[in-house]
Order: C-alpha cells, then structure tokens, then sequence
C-alpha cells in the first residue's frame, strides 16, 4: 500500500459533507478534505436503480490513519452504507506531501 492516500466518500447534503470533512481535519485523521458537488450518482440499491445528487469528499491522509479514518466517516454519515474507498499517492512533491504528515495525526498512538 502506499504511504498516502485519497479517501473518497459521497453524502447526500452539502451540509453533511462539510461537517464530516471538519470532524476529519479537526481529529487530524486528514490535511485536508476537498467538497465538490453536487454531482449525479447512479447506482443500485435494495434491486432498484436509484438516481440522486451528491456531495463528494476528497480526503488527503497518511496510509496509516485509514482504519480511524472510516471509524469517523462511519460514525458521522447518514447512509447506511456509505461508500469509503482509498486510492494510492503514488507520487507527490516532498513539500506537499511533508505537509500531509504534519497536518495529521500520523505519528499517534495506535495509528
């Protein structure tokens, strides 16, 4: 796995994702977290295909701090499943990715 990763997640309400995106940067569990939206899903649910507007967060954080991580966005979201999915960093600059790290809490205990 790579050292840093991008943890997407979508919510139904803007409101809704920035309120997750603070609790994440306020527990340091990501640098930052980046809102776009709305956008359109397309999906199944319970043998339905659904349509509806979305809210995407984008989260920076160290690899380790993954698990906590989807502990919060699980912990804060509405949707009985909620869509938590990682992408590898594969290359960064230094100074970013430096700053990634020391914006988060990647050197706690239990991380």
């Amino acid at each position: 796995m790579s050292d840093y990763l991008l943890i997407c997640t979508t919510t139904e309400t803007r409101a809704q994702a920035e309120q997750i995106a603070r609790a994440l940067v306020d527990a340091r569990l990501a640098a930052c977290v980046q809102i776009e939206g709305p956008i359109t899903s397309v999906y199944r649910w319970e043998g339905a295909v659904t349509q509806a507007a979305e809210w995407r967060l984008t989260a920076k954080t160290p690899a380790v701090l993954f698990d906590r991580a989807v502990e919060l966005i699980r912990r804060e979201h509405t949707y009985q499943v909620p869509e938590v999915i990682a992408l590898p960093i594969v290359a960064g600059s230094r100074d970013y990715l430096a700053w990634l790290s020391a914006e988060t809490d990647a050197t706690a205990e239990g991380s």
